[in-house]
């Protein structure tokens, strides 16, 4: 187990061990416990949010030899539940449609689904990113859906579910997964970094989160990244949050508030030499925009709504809120929006720019210097 990546590593074995999408999560379980297990599902939701892990988890239940009656978690010791879980189950069919897109490989599926499970009580199907499938095979795959035989489960993974024929939609149980919260993914994050004996800063685990995009993968991910970043220092010291940042490149929250204040000035200069600064430090200009972006959103929602127990400061220290608060009345809620305009544009620009700091500079005169 060393090896693995801890996306893989603690990947949860059993419904109990899921983070969030309780809605999810609790409609599978009770459809396995009464034995009304559906023919079709759909998980629709962003990268990271534990569309495979579930359909993996159903199948395992569905298949395992020790489950008893009216209870719904496979005991992960039978032969089928060992097969699934090492991925050695001929009965358990993961397909990727990113590379199996085409219509001779979905007839071929089609024809293999006719036969019995080779040991299993059922043949499950799992079609990852399955909006990637031509029109051709997405049709092919119809009649299969609406009628297949009663040893088999199909389950269809997307991450873009306006892309999926309704068609296909209507003949699967859909399920729309979300993204996770931080409070969410920092607990999970304080289980695996307690699991592999590493002593973190809360707020260390929750810059990890925050800069996570709401997918847990990606939030272990980065742990591991951390962790080979920290070695044998993670066993011995306390991770501080100064470490994620200078790893990460991440902008510290006290860098930008302090380029806010700048712009609130309108001392360009003093807004230049601070990018300047920065970026010779290392700091990545596209990062940044993202995390100035992250910042003054939260401005502007603070600025509509003044609430101290706002979701939205979730996560950020007492100080930085209290010096956000403070930023909130110095600018009127016009001059927010037109910098979150200005800025939503640098992120594209950023990426397509032979100097990629300059759209930055470029809009934080504008926001100074307004253009008559």
């Amino acid at each position: 187990m060393a090896n693995l990546v801890l996306y893989r590593k603690y990947r949860p074995q059993t419904f109990a061990e899921i983070t969030g999408q309780e809605h999810v999560v609790q409609t599978i379980k009770n459809a396995i416990s009464l034995g009304a297990i559906s023919h079709a599902y759909i998980f629709s939701g962003p990268r990271g949010s534990g569309k495979t892990t579930i359909a993996r988890l159903l199948a395992k239940a569905a298949n395992c030899r020790e489950r008893k009656p009216r209870n719904f978690e496979p005991c992960n010791k039978c032969s089928s539940c060992l097969e699934i879980m090492g991925t050695r189950s001929l009965d358990f069919i993961e397909i990727d449609a990113a590379s199996h897109r085409g219509i001779d490989e979905i007839r071929e599926l089609r024809d293999g689904v006719k036969f019995a499970p080779v040991k299993e009580k059922y043949k499950v199907f799992v079609i990852d990113e399955c909006h990637q499938l031509t029109k051709e095979a997405a049709n092919a795959l119809l009649k299969t859906l609406e009628e297949p035989p009663n040893h088999a489960i199909f389950i269809l993974a997307t991450t873009e579910i306006h892309k999926m024929i309704s068609t296909i939609i209507s003949r699967c149980q859909r399920f729309d997964f979300r993204k996770l919260n931080l409070a969410e993914i920092t607990s999970r994050l304080e289980f695996i970094s307690d699991r592999e004996n590493s002593r973190f800063e809360k707020s260390a685990l929750e810059l990890i989160a925050l800069n996570s995009g709401g997918s847990i993968r990606d939030a272990e991910s980065l742990l591991d990244q951390v962790l080979a970043f920290a070695g044998d220092l993670g066993k011995d010291r306390e991770i501080k949050i100064k470490d994620i940042k200078e790893l990460l490149g991440i902008a510290d929250v006290e860098i930008i508030g302090k380029f806010v204040d700048l712009l609130r000035e309108k001392n360009a200069a003093g807004a230049l030499k601070l990018l300047q600064d920065i970026f010779e430090k290392g700091y990545d200009p596209q990062e940044f925009s993202k995390a100035l972006i992250r910042y003054l959103r939260q401005v502007l929602i603070l600025k509509i709504s003044m609430d101290s127990v706002n979701p939205i400061l979730i996560g950020l220290a007492k100080e930085d809120q209290e010096k956000m608060k403070a930023q909130v009345e110095k600018f009127s809620q016009k001059e927010i929006q037109t910098a979150l305009n200005l800025f939503l544009d640098v992120e594209n620009k950023t990426k397509y720019s032979s100097i990629p700091q300059l759209p930055l500079e470029l809009a934080t005169v504008d926001f100074i210097n307004p253009k008559e």
